[in-house]
């Protein structure tokens, strides 16, 4: 069994003093502004068909802080505006590779609050962390031990939008190995009525996390659009309010899922799921609230990560497999099914509940394409679908 070395990030809420949030509320000022004029300076420059890198955007932070106009970038560590530079470098280069969309300015009210300090801007010592520019350490509520003898290379410091502060400290975790080989497999379903239902038959049930704090909800943001424009200090703790309910919504629906990928990759070795376009399934306005409560994207995010550290394997199927409308038993493909149909009773005389049968088929060809190569959408007409079959390369001709 290989080693793994993997880096996570302990996350760990702090209560900072007046004089610490205020020095915080600085450097996430000046990393905002350093990154929009970074910005600013390379979407000119390739207007004028030239390029900037990360270099020339660090040769000209230096010149922005002798300007009597930027000179407050001095008050702050040096350290996490650099890291803001390489922040955009980053996202310079996945836009190159297609990997994302153009970067975007950053917003004082919508943007996160956050600086990142690398090992020269922070001292880690006898459980106490302190800061650049900080004389005390933060106040951290240690809700967790760190690895032991585990010694953080960057701390990421960062607000949310309820006004909770939090530290991240990035770390070798060599507890994180591979659990042992299993032979066990399963296929996944993800839906509304259940959030997940699984080959075995079991079916999760949805917590529906943001519909039971809907009026919560409802009641905070009908509070906040009464607030006027101007009414600073009033509006601002209305705001803090819905984004309270906000978080306590994301807290629950994210250790919910942290339990239940967990306890997946736990016991089994192979996981298949459906790769769903979730981005284009919310543009469906009488489903979009429900879809973004399941948080399907972030399950299969957690997913992932998580079956790389210890070993396991997960297959993403065709989203476009009819899984729901072919016949586990048999393999015949029915023409249509409408979605209020969740039990439907096959010619060979099998009944199936809807969802079990998709999870079935899910597992049955996220195996058969992993292990032969074969594709995963079967041929319409052909009731037993498209065979598996190893793909060979074309042979060329002399």
């Amino acid at each position: 069994m290989r080693a793994v070395h993997v880096k996570r990030a302990f996350k760990y809420r702090f209560y900072p003093t007046d004089a610490q949030a205020a020095e915080l509320s600085r450097t996430f000022g000046c990393v905002r502004k350093v990154y929009n004029l970074a910005l600013a300076a390379r979407t000119e420059a390739w207007t004028r068909q030239e390029r900037v890198n990360y270099n020339q955007t660090s040769a000209m932070l230096t010149a922005w802080k002798k300007t009597e106009e930027l000179a407050y970038l001095n008050d702050v560590s040096s350290v996490p505006l650099q890291q803001a530079l390489r922040h955009l470098q980053a996202a310079f280069a996945n836009f190159f590779g297609q990997r994302a969309a153009y970067p975007r300015f950053k917003s004082r009210k919508k943007s996160r609050k956050s600086a990142e300090y690398t090992t020269s801007a922070f001292r880690f010592r006898d459980g106490g962390l302190t800061l650049a520019k900080m004389a005390e350490p933060l106040d951290i509520a240690w809700s967790r031990e760190l690895p032991e003898g585990a010694s953080p290379s960057t701390v990421t410091v960062s607000q949310d939008a309820a006004g909770r502060w939090y530290v991240s400290l990035l770390c070798e975790d060599p507890s994180v190995q591979p659990y042992p080989a299993t032979d066990t497999a399963v296929g996944i379903d993800a839906g509304l009525d259940h959030l997940l239902t699984l080959s075995t038959g079991e079916k999760v049930s949805n917590p529906r996390h943001e519909r039971r704090d809907r009026a919560r909800l409802a009641k905070a943001q009908r509070k906040l659009a009464r607030k006027a424009e101007g009414d600073g200090a009033n509006r601002a703790r209305a705001r803090r309010k819905v984004a309270k309910v906000y978080a306590r919504i994301a807290d629950r629906r994210r250790d919910h899922l942290h339990k239940l990928t967990t306890r997946l990759v736990r016991e089994n070795q192979t996981i298949v799921i459906e790769d769903l376009a979730v981005r284009n399934m919310v543009k469906n306005g009488k489903l979009a609230r429900a879809i973004s409560d399941a948080a399907w994207s972030e399950f299969r995010s957690m997913l992932e990560y998580k079956a790389r550290w210890y070993g396991r394997e997960v297959i993403a199927i065709d989203r476009w497999f009819p899984s729901s409308k072919l016949c586990s038993a048999c393999g015949s493909l029915r023409e249509g099914m409408p979605l209020n149909v969740r039990v439907w009773t096959c010619d060979c005389g099998t009944t199936h509940d809807r969802d079990v049968n998709a999870a079935k088929n899910i597992l049955a060809v996220g195996l058969t394409a992993s292990v032969c190569g074969a594709g995963v959408r079967p041929q319409r007409r052909t009731p037993g679908g498209q065979s598996a079959m190893k793909q060979k390369p074309p042979r060329r001709e002399p």
